[in-house]
């Protein structure tokens, strides 16, 4: 084979992968991670050794700064972990490889946190609409306040269903109803 051959098939490797990065990126835009670090995790994800914040800033093009931030994002998310080798004095990163652990993980973190904020949001939602209640002699209001308050009683089962749908995620329980699949090469 020539060189010439040999090049044009990196190239279409390198290219093929890039755009599966883009498409983890875009992935994790749901769940509120910059694409910036979506792709910082895919590159240490393809990449087949652990990589420092430099070789990263030369692999993304990014700041050693923007990617300081996006390696402590990713390690606050438990989808990336600091790997080890022998001589290398700088931090090395390495991706987290199990993408259920990564999800669970991930998924746990951000519903746990806004489903905590909206439970508490409903308690304070009643605890006003109840004050205004008592204080009001206008019927219609008081029927509109009965009502929102039915709504937001309704609202707040389904937060406390979420956090145990939350909790069945976290656990790993969710395995035993939506098992993983096999990985087979």
């Amino acid at each position: 084979m020539n060189n010439q051959s040999s090049q044009n098939e990196w190239n279409l490797y390198e290219e093929t992968v890039d755009k599966f990065i883009q498409v983890i990126a875009k992935n994790m835009n749901l769940y509120g991670i910059a694409p910036s670090v979506g792709r910082l995790y895919g590159k240490l994800y393809f990449n087949q050794e652990p990589m420092t914040l430099d070789d990263m800033r030369d692999a993304l093009e990014m700041s050693k700064t923007s990617m300081s931030t996006g390696v402590r994002a990713l390690s606050e998310m438990k989808m990336v972990e600091p790997a080890f080798r022998k001589g290398i004095r700088k931090d090395l990163y390495k991706s987290e490889e199990d993408w259920y652990k990564s999800f669970t993980s991930l998924f746990g973190n951000r519903w746990r946190h806004h489903t905590e904020t909206n439970i508490e949001e409903a308690d304070e939602a009643i605890q006003e609409l109840e004050g205004l209640y008592h204080q009001t002699e206008d019927q219609e209001l008081q029927q509109k306040i009965m009502r929102d308050i039915d709504r937001l009683r309704y609202a707040q089962n389904y937060y406390r269903w979420l956090m145990r749908f939350i909790q069945v995620v976290e656990s790993g329980e969710i395995f035993n109803y939506v098992p993983k699949e096999d990985h087979k090469q």
